[in-house]
């Protein structure tokens, strides 16, 4: 086995195994240390001596590190000795504790920032450092994040999956921070919602539509990514990508993981989020956007969340439909103090030619961009406009 097969095999089990120690009650914390410990010793072994049952392997190495720890823990407090059987053998190919982890790492107890990091190093099997470098940290400061959340995960007794929203929610937060660098979030957010996926098949009742929504969501809005900025880094609006450079085959994959998830007749908001991604994709040209159906989507979406960034989105639908004076109309009711405010209020009030209105809220929306692209984007728009009054 050569040593980038060693390294995509451990990738895969690491947070397996993890979620087996932790489902048969060993701490969060100590148990990572001893599944990186038996890493460590497959790193050794494996290229010259490669396990027939890798899994079976990590967790057999994984539990004897972990009762050493907790030996050796009892010793350090000068307690009495405590001593822990190696976890009984059992299925381990046929077993995936992948959702069980997942809702480990996305505790309710946890903020979302240390959810994040924790699903990222636990789950994703990203170093510290890797972690840090994406959301642009100190890796000091993303240590002390992770290592609180463990602390606050301590002593807590978790046997059984928890609230599946929260995992999706925390996922759809890893994505949308998008590609920072060295490491892609979002290559990695997918990748975390299809193990979702495939461990949720596994249970008696199913798939949960909304985990197939999210997976759809994701890879309609991935397929863009080759479109969404210019070689320069330029930002690239939606209505000007070249859509000849979107990929093909992972839209036709989200529509299809789309379908399979409405055919459940179970509704969620990824699911309808997903379907208007696929609408815009389904679009060969910009104008040629099915706006009516979109906005009927986005009036579904709103019956099942209050979020307040749908109704700012539902209203460029609206001018979209109904043209720009609508869609004010529609915005007025949104508070303006949301991040994107400005920069819709501007779209409709240039698509209604009150120049000078969408000037002041292109401005307005530069100052506050989320991103130097973003910005960059938004005070060229305005530029524009000035330059042709």
């Amino acid at each position: 086995m050569d040593h980038d097969a060693v390294n995509d095999r451990m990738r895969t089990l690491a947070p397996q195994v993890l979620g087996v120690l932790v489902r048969r009650g060993a701490d969060f914390a100590t148990a990572e240390d001893a599944v990186q410990e038996a890493l460590i010793e497959a790193v050794r072994h494996w290229p010259e001596d490669p396990p027939d049952d890798p899994k079976a392997w990590l967790l057999r190495v994984a539990g004897r590190k972990l009762i050493d720890a907790q030996r050796s823990e009892a010793a350090r407090r000068r307690r009495e000795e405590r001593v822990h059987d190696e976890p009984p053998p059992g299925p381990t190919e046929q077993s995936d504790d992948t959702l069980l982890l997942l809702s480990r790492c996305c505790h309710p107890a946890l903020s979302p920032a240390s959810a994040i990091a924790l699903t990222l190093r636990a789950v994703g099997g990203l170093t510290t450092a890797q972690i840090a470098r994406a959301f642009l940290v100190p890796e000091a400061t993303m240590a002390q994040r992770i290592s609180r959340a463990k602390r606050t995960l301590a002593g807590q007794r978790f046997d059984q999956p928890g609230d599946a929203r929260a995992v999706l929610h925390v996922l759809y937060l890893i994505f949308n921070e998008g590609f920072t660098g060295e490491i892609s979030l979002a290559d990695e957010a997918i990748r975390l919602t299809r193990q979702l996926a495939v461990a949720s098949a596994a249970r008696p009742e199913g798939i949960d539509p909304e985990i197939s929504g999210l997976l759809a969501l994701m890879l309609l809005h991935h397929a863009r990514r080759d479109a969404r900025y210019t070689g320069s880094g330029e930002l690239v609006p939606l209505d000007e990508q070249d859509r000849s450079r979107w990929d093909t085959a992972m839209i036709s994959e989200g529509v299809e993981v789309l379908q399979d998830a409405l055919a459940r007749d179970r509704l969620g908001q990824y699911q309808v989020q997903a379907a208007i991604a696929a609408l815009h994709d389904d679009a060969p040209t910009a104008e040629e956007t099915d706006w009516p159906q979109i906005l009927e989507w986005y009036d579904e979406l709103a019956g099942l969340t209050d979020n307040p960034v749908v109704a700012l989105n539902r209203a460029v639908a609206v001018g979209q439909v109904d043209g720009p004076r609508a869609g004010l109309a529609a915005l007025a009711e949104i508070d303006p103090r949301l991040s994107r405010w400005d920069a819709v209020a501007a779209h409709l009030y240039e698509r209604a030619d009150d120049h000078a209105a969408a000037i002041d809220h292109y401005t307005a929306a530069a100052d506050r961009a989320a991103s130097s692209a973003e910005r960059t984007h938004l005070i060229k728009q305005a530029a524009r406009l000035r330059a042709a009054r």
